[in-house]
Parts: structure tokens; C-alpha cells; sequence
């Protein structure tokens, strides 16, 4: 039988015995219809997993462990804002493969250029659905948008399409990386990245729709790095 696996605040999941977290209630009981007996693994965030049988109403802690599931490689993600559902595919393939974290950023050529604050939730629930789903100890961040130039500095690198020939495989794995908009960065933004020591590189010889390059620069990283593949 599947044990599922939610993320709850810290402070709800105190002791070997508490009441089921409010913040996962309705899903536990109405959409999984689990009953007394039942087990599920609470995540509290900061890399421990709580195994407990439910009872009564409550959670009965059987064991604590630390949680597996997370790369030593913590990779960043600065993605342009991106139109429709494209950011969610981004969100979703990218804590699934192990991003540690998401930027979002203003480029020149977005066209959506900010988020309401309920898309910008949405995101991040997508995020903590995906860990749990993908059974990582924590869940990626999602930042609000911000320039790009915020995101320019040393270590970091630019995925630039149709590059002189450099590609990311070629360099040591980065800690981050910036994803561009669909129709990519202008030659301002590429000649202001190259002033802030942000290497500039590309993926091959295809040019990847913008929600595809996160996921993919995700699987490259991360396999250099063993945490992937």
C-alpha cells in the first residue's frame, strides 16, 4: 500500500503524538479517505521524516528518520517569467529532478512581466507537491520576480541560443543557472551578464522552448554531480 508523504510545519509535528496537521486535513481524510491504521510520513522541512500511524485523529509517531531524496548539488534555477502554464511545467519537471531553488526574473523580451500573488502561490504548491510526490526532504523555493540583473554575478551561468560553441557540459557544474524567455536574451542583456563574470553557454546544437530548458538543464548538472542518473 502507498505511504504518502506530506510537508507540514515544524511546529505540528511535536512529540510522538499530535493531532493530524490542519494544513493537510482535508487531503488526508476526504481526498485519500485514509482511516485509523493508515500510515503517512510527515516532512517537516529541515530534513526529518516523521512515520506515523493515525489514530483517533491523531498522528502516532512510529520513527523518525532523516529524509533521503536530495542532491548534495544544490542547483538554482533563475527562469524568465514565461506566459500561460509554461512556469508550472517548469516548477513541476524541476523539483522533480532536484532544483534546489527558483528565481523568477524580468527579461527584455517577456511578455508577461510580474505575477499575481495567487499564480505566484500556485507555484509554490506545485513545488511542495512535486517533492512530496518525488519523495525529497525539502521544498524548492519559488522567489518572486526580479530583474535579471539581480541574478547576474560570478559562478553563475547564462544559457545564451546559438552560442559560439561552449556548452554546459564543457564547464565545472554551476551552482546556478539562467533560463531565458521564449525568443531568448538580447545582446544588451548578453554583453551585461559577460561585464558581471557570468559565463555564457548553451545546451547543443537544438534550440530547447524555454518551459524544456530547466528540466534539461536539471539532467545535465545534476549527472555531472552523481546526484542524477
Amino acid at each position: 500500500m502507498t505511504v504518502h508523504r506530506f510537508f507540514v510545519d515544524p511546529g505540528d509535528a511535536v512529540g510522538d503524538r499530535f493531532p493530524l496537521p490542519a494544513s493537510i486535513e482535508r487531503q488526508v481524510q476526504r481526498v485519500l479517505r485514509l482511516r485509523d491504521g493508515d500510515r503517512l510520513v510527515l516532512l517537516t522541512g529541515d530534513g526529518q521524516a516523521a512515520t506515523c500511524r493515525l489514530e483517533g485523529g491523531t498522528c502516532l509517531v512510529e520513527h523518525r528518520e532523516a529524509a533521503g531524496g536530495e542532491p548534495v548539488h544544490r542547483l538554482t534555477i533563475a527562469q524568465a517569467i514565461l506566459k500561460g502554464d509554461a512556469l508550472e511545467e517548469v516548477v513541476q519537471q524541476g523539483t522533480e529532478l532536484g532544483v534546489a531553488a527558483f528565481r523568477l526574473v524580468v527579461t527584455e523580451r517577456c511578455v508577461v512581466r510580474e505575477l499575481s500573488a495567487r499564480r505566484l502561490e500556485r507555484l509554490r504548491t506545485i513545488a511542495r507537491e512535486s517533492a512530496e510526490q518525488s519523495e525529497r526532504a525539502f521544498v524548492p523555493s519559488v522567489e518572486s520576480p526580479e530583474p535579471l540583473a539581480n541574478v547576474l554575478r560570478a559562478g553563475v551561468v547564462l544559457l545564451a541560443e546559438r552560442h559560439d560553441g561552449r556548452r554546459l557540459r564543457d564547464l565545472a557544474p554551476p551552482d546556478g543557472v539562467i533560463v531565458g524567455p521564449e525568443g531568448g536574451f538580447t545582446e544588451s542583456e548578453l554583453i551585461a551578464a559577460d561585464a558581471a563574470g557570468v559565463a555564457l553557454a548553451g545546451l547543443g546544437p537544438r534550440i530547447l522552448r524555454s518551459r524544456t530548458v530547466a528540466a534539461a538543464v536539471a539532467a545535465v548538472v545534476l549527472s555531472r554531480t552523481g546526484d542524477f542518473a
